[in-house]
């Protein structure tokens, strides 16, 4: 199976408080929130950040927060680039707090929850770190502030970031949600969440009622007018940097969505950006791209938009599949469970088990938008090209038409799933896909959720068809 890709495995957690939103950041955009904290009143030694983050992008220092005075007073909370976990302290030119883990953080399918809790108001300081609701305990280095010394993340004169550093940047590429500071409390991860008493994994809680004191603020991401809002209360507001809109997404902690893997990218040598939502593939390789979520039954719907090539002809192709490549010459259809809709030179074509019919498919090009909808209960699978299905084709419940594509069950299938997957069928340019799972990267001008009121599409989703999120997963996959 693809590297993380996945049936996901905690689809059938309840998670009774649902988070609505988090904040989508984009490395390449220099994505940030930026503030100075009021006077404070409290106790600085003593402070706690939560926060849920998808990673999206890997192998370079990101940092989640920072406080930075100048270039010898910084704070930061940093994913480095060897995918480690660190929150640092520089001040005076050497590091007064330093702690790293030696796990490695290398999984862009999930959410992970990270809660710091400090106090160094005492004799022998301690500062914590749990991961999904557990202590991390293992450090590659493991520096600890003394007692009363100052620091840089509760400090006025400092101006904290989120989403970027202080001195390099190093800005993020991911999701974040339920981001939090307590200001004079040092709270343990069970303030922020819980385990599920089913399924035993963590879940949020509730937060709205913490008490977050001067400088704390708790930013949920939920007005797109105001992406910075503190609503702790506090009127700590953040101020927005490139961020727009479009970067508020409906892909959280309590309902994940699927994106392209990432991780899925040895023959393929693709370039991922817009919280793995767009994927530009390279003139190196023919091979094909994954999505972080595969299903094995029920029906499912998401849009992909052709969006850009570098030259030449267009050779696109947007389909599934249930076979791992081996090589940087597997085109998307080579293998008897690959479908894909493939268009070459102004001519639509089914590519399947390395032939390419021309069974009356269209022809697609740049700016198009292809609508998926599979149909596991009848192993069936259909194409629209920008809301018209393909070939009379018609993926409502009962009707077939001549456009479905019978594919193999998944229980005959190499990974037990089909995994929607996109790719180019040329070495001679690049092509670019936006995909649509339910939480889009490009304004929607119409808006269509699912039946279960999930996603936000560019065409109406056939009925009793779901988007690729977990909430989904838990009822029908």
């Amino acid at each position: 199976m693809p590297i993380n890709s996945f049936l996901y495995p905690g689809a059938k957690v309840t998670t009774g408080y649902d988070v609505d939103n988090s904040l989508r950041f984009n490395r390449a955009s220099s994505d940030n929130l930026s503030a100075t904290l009021a006077t404070d009143n409290g106790d600085v030694h003593k402070w706690t950040y939560s926060f849920w983050f998808k990673r999206s992008t890997l192998g370079s220092d990101q940092q989640i927060t920072s406080a930075h005075y100048s270039g010898s007073y910084a704070g930061g909370i940093v994913f480095r680039s060897t995918d480690q976990f660190e929150i640092f302290d520089y001040r005076n030119n050497s590091f007064s707090l330093q702690k790293k883990t030696n796990r490695l953080f290398r999984d862009v399918s999930a959410w992970y929850h990270i809660v710091i809790s400090n106090d160094n108001s005492v004799s022998s300081p301690d500062l914590k770190i749990y991961v999904n609701g557990v202590e991390e305990t293992s450090f590659a280095t493991d520096n600890e502030y003394s007692q009363n010394e100052d620091n840089s993340f509760n400090n006025s004169a400092y101006t904290n970031r989120i989403g970027a550093g202080g001195v390099n940047n190093d800005y993020i590429g991911g999701y974040l949600s339920e981001f939090c500071f307590i200001d004079g409390t040092a709270l343990d991860a069970t303030s922020f969440g819980e385990f599920d008493e089913d399924s035993g994994i963590w879940k949020p809680i509730d937060v709205s009622g913490l008490t977050f004191g001067t400088n704390g603020f708790y930013l949920d991401f939920e007005n797109s007018g105001s992406l910075g809002a503190d609503v702790s209360g506090n009127g700590n507001n953040f101020t927005v940097n490139n961020l727009t809109a479009i970067d508020q997404s409906t892909d959280t902690c309590t309902n994940n969505f699927a994106t392209w893997n990432s991780l899925d990218n040895f023959y393929q040598s693709n370039t991922y950006s817009e919280g793995n939502l767009q994927v530009q593939t390279q003139n190196t390789s023919f091979t094909y791209n994954f999505a972080t979520i595969g299903v094995s039954t029920g029906k499912w719907y998401w849009e992909v938009e052709y969006d850009a090539k570098s030259g030449g002809t267009d050779q696109p192709f947007v389909g599934i599949t249930s076979t791992q490549p081996t090589s940087n010459d597997h085109e998307l259809g080579n293998f008897p469970n690959d479908f894909a809709w493939y268009t070459d030179n102004g001519t639509g074509y089914l590519s399947n088990n390395n032939t390419y019919s021309n069974v009356g498919f269209n022809a697609y090009t740049v700016g198009d938008v292809i609508s998926v909808a599979l149909d596991l209960d009848n192993n069936k699978l259909y194409f629209a090209k920008n809301g018209t299905w393909e070939k009379s084709g018609n993926p409502e419940s009962g009707s077939t038409g001549t456009g479905a594509i019978s594919i193999t069950a998944t229980a005959s299938t190499p990974l037990g799933a089909y995994f929607p997957s996109v790719a180019d069928g040329t070495t001679s340019y690049n092509a670019t896909f936006k995909a649509n799972f339910g939480n889009p990267i490009v304004t929607i001008s119409s808006g269509n959720s699912d039946g279960n009121g999930y996603g936000n599409f560019e065409y109406a989703v056939p009925s009793s068809y779901y988007s690729l999120c977990t909430k989904n997963l838990a009822e029908y996959g």
